[in-house]
Order: structure tokens, then sequence, then C-alpha cells
């Protein structure tokens, strides 16, 4: 298979309410679609990257950056070996950089399952057609606000709430959404690598909240600090920006670092080494759930097949479209029953519809293939 085209779309999507995190605000969503032309098919990828390299050390620019002078020429190399399969490999020489090696092996990939007529799910071993959905709550200005949210979403029947903490933002958000909806709602914090083992007596705090986890309370790279802390706090700790590879979830799982795993392809260099992590950790009894990036539904389609795979038995951030985007650039993804359809068309099986695709794309860059 060999590439015949390939192009980086740069969109800017407005969000319908600005979403904070310790990182900062966002009120659009920045990213880039990559379009891939081979001789049998067209697929779609998106980049997980952010403007800037505040959640990782990974951004925008400098993914395309990456992929246009690094990735792409290591590609047309194999000619007619050229496989989603191969990529690993023939991208190996190229240290980190993982969001952008997500992208383009995830755009091969939708273009192979295209041409093979096989939908991402069937290829990454799904077993089930639909998946509960969470939401991820940002950091409001005040509690009123915070509880107004939350009702909302519980009216549209997410079956998971996630609430992003900060410090000073973290113990009283939490008990105030306790109160105020009970103890049967299924409730997580996410910290945003926002705290230090320092602060380990403040976190323990939060156990008397019968929560899900805590996601990433300590620095990425603090892997044995998380161990510390899960001795200190009874709520399960579960990693997210530390696991970059199945290397990183073997290793965590062995010193007692998480309980649980928050998969994200993009973080992770791609579906394919997601699946390896989701495999690991079902061998060790560690249970995973599906992460987002805000995508937009090219991205969401991708990730909703992963998160179909048996051992995601905790709802996800797969959110419906309308939870960021009052206009999606694929046809919307919409809520039933709590949950979300996974696509069973071939490749993501959904593409990018062309008005939206106009209407949010602020520039298009043609990758040399000579």
């Amino acid at each position: 298979m060999k590439i015949r085209d390939l192009s980086v779309h740069h969109l800017r999507i407005p969000l319908v309410t600005p979403f904070r995190t310790s990182f900062g605000t966002s009120h659009t969503k920045e990213t880039f679609l990559v379009r891939l032309e081979t001789d049998d098919a067209v697929g779609w990828a998106e980049c997980g990257a952010e403007e800037d390299p505040l959640y990782s050390s990974e951004y925008l620019e400098g993914a395309e950056w990456v992929i246009r002078t690094q990735l792409a020429p290591r590609l047309l190399a194999l000619g007619d070996a050229l496989t989603a399969g191969a990529v690993r490999d023939a991208l190996e020489p190229v240290k980190g950089h993982r969001m952008a090696k997500h992208v383009v092996e995830t755009a091969l990939l939708d273009a192979e399952l295209r041409a093979a007529d096989m939908s991402f799910g069937r290829y990454l071993g799904a077993t089930r057609t639909r998946v509960p959905s969470g939401v991820s709550v940002g950091i409001m200005d005040s509690i009123p606000e915070l509880l107004g949210h939350v009702r909302d979403y519980l009216d549209q029947g997410y079956l998971r709430i996630k609430l992003k903490i900060e410090p000073g933002w973290d113990i009283e958000p939490v008990r105030a959404v306790r109160e105020e909806f009970g103890d049967d709602i299924l409730l997580q914090v996410d910290a945003n690598t926002a705290y230090t083992l320092r602060d380990a007596r403040h976190l323990a705090r939060l156990d008397d909240f019968d929560l899900l986890l805590i996601e990433q309370p300590l620095p990425e790279d603090d892997m044995r600090g998380h161990a510390e802390l899960q001795k200190l706090i009874t709520t399960p700790v579960c990693l997210d920006e530390s696991i970059e590879s199945a290397r990183d979830a073997a290793t965590a799982i062995a010193m007692g670092a998480t309980q649980v795993i928050n998969i994200k392809p993009s973080r992770v260099g791609g579906y394919l080494e997601a699946r390896r992590i989701h495999d690991i950790a079902e061998a060790n009894g560690i249970p995973v759930w599906c992460g987002g990036m805000l995508e937009c539904g090219v991205g969401r389609a991708a990730n909703l097949a992963l998160a179909a795979l048996p051992n995601f038995v905790l709802p996800g951030d797969t959110s419906a479209s309308s939870r960021y985007f009052a206009e999606d650039i694929t046809a919307p993804f919409e809520l039933e029953d709590g949950h979300l359809a996974v696509p069973t068309g071939p490749g993501i099986g959904i593409d990018p519809l062309p008005d939206a695709l106009a209407e949010f794309t602020v520039a298009t860059t043609a990758i040399d293939l000579r």
C-alpha cells in the first residue's frame, strides 16, 4: 500500500462553554486532521495534541513539523510494504512524539480498514455495540455554577461525573456534589498533576466521598510518589499522563502506583499500543477506561471503538458531541440511555462533513511526498 496524498487540515471549533482545568481555560478546540489517501481508500485521523505544551510536551505546531519532516519520509520509504502494523517499527528511531505518531498511524489504519471493509471495533476486538458515557466537568467560578452543570449532565443521562480539581477547588466541590446528588452517582476527580506527595494528608480527605478514583494527582514522572500516595489514601489512584506505553503500564502496576488506568490513544502513540495497554491491564486485574482530549467526531469515533473492548469496565470521557460543540465536524454522536453507539461502518465509520470541514478549517497544508 502506498500513500498517494497526505494533508493536514487545521481546525478551530468553538466550545459551547469554556473548559477549565488546572492547565488553563479553553474557549475553542484547536486541532488538526490528517487526511491520508492510498490507492484504495482515504483515511482520516485527529491529532490529540493541544495548541500549547501544557498537558504534555507535544503541541500542534510541533506535531505537524514532526509529521512533515520526520514521520512521513519514513513511511514513504516503506513503499508497498507500508501497513498500519509496520508503522511502529518504522517510526521507532524517532524518539517520543507519540501524538504525532498516533495521528499518522490512525489515518493509515482507517484507510487500510476501509479498503478491507472492516470496522475499527471489529479490528481492535470490540465486544459491545455501545459504551457507557461519562462527562468531564471543568473547574467553575462557584459551587452553585458547578451544581447547575452537574444537574444538567445527569438530566441528560450521563452515567458518571468527573470533576476537575486543583488546590483550592477540591474538597468543597466534591462535598457539594455528594450532598446535592447523593451517594449513588458514579463520581471521580481529575487533578491533572496539580498536587505533590506533600498534599497526601489533604487528598486523604477525599476518601470520605466514596469516589471511583482520583486521576493523576501527582506529576507524570513521579511514579514512585503515586505508589506512596496509594498507601496513604483509600481512593484508588488512576494514572493518565504517566502512562505513555505498555511498558509504563506494566511498571506502574508492578510498583503499586495505580489501581486504574485511563487510556488515551493519542497519548500512547496510537490504538495498537492502546490495545496492548488494555491487554496488560486486563491480565493483571486492573480496570481501564477511555479518556478524551475534547475530540471532535473524527477522534471520538475511533475512541468509541476502543472503549468497546472487554476491560473498559468504567464509563469513559466519550461524551456526546453536544457536550463540547454546537456543531461537530462529523454527524453528531448522541447520548441514548447514557450510552453512545460504536460506529460499525468501515474504518472509523464516519467522515467529516464537507460543509463543516470548510467552515472550521483555518489552514490546510499538503505534505510533499516526493
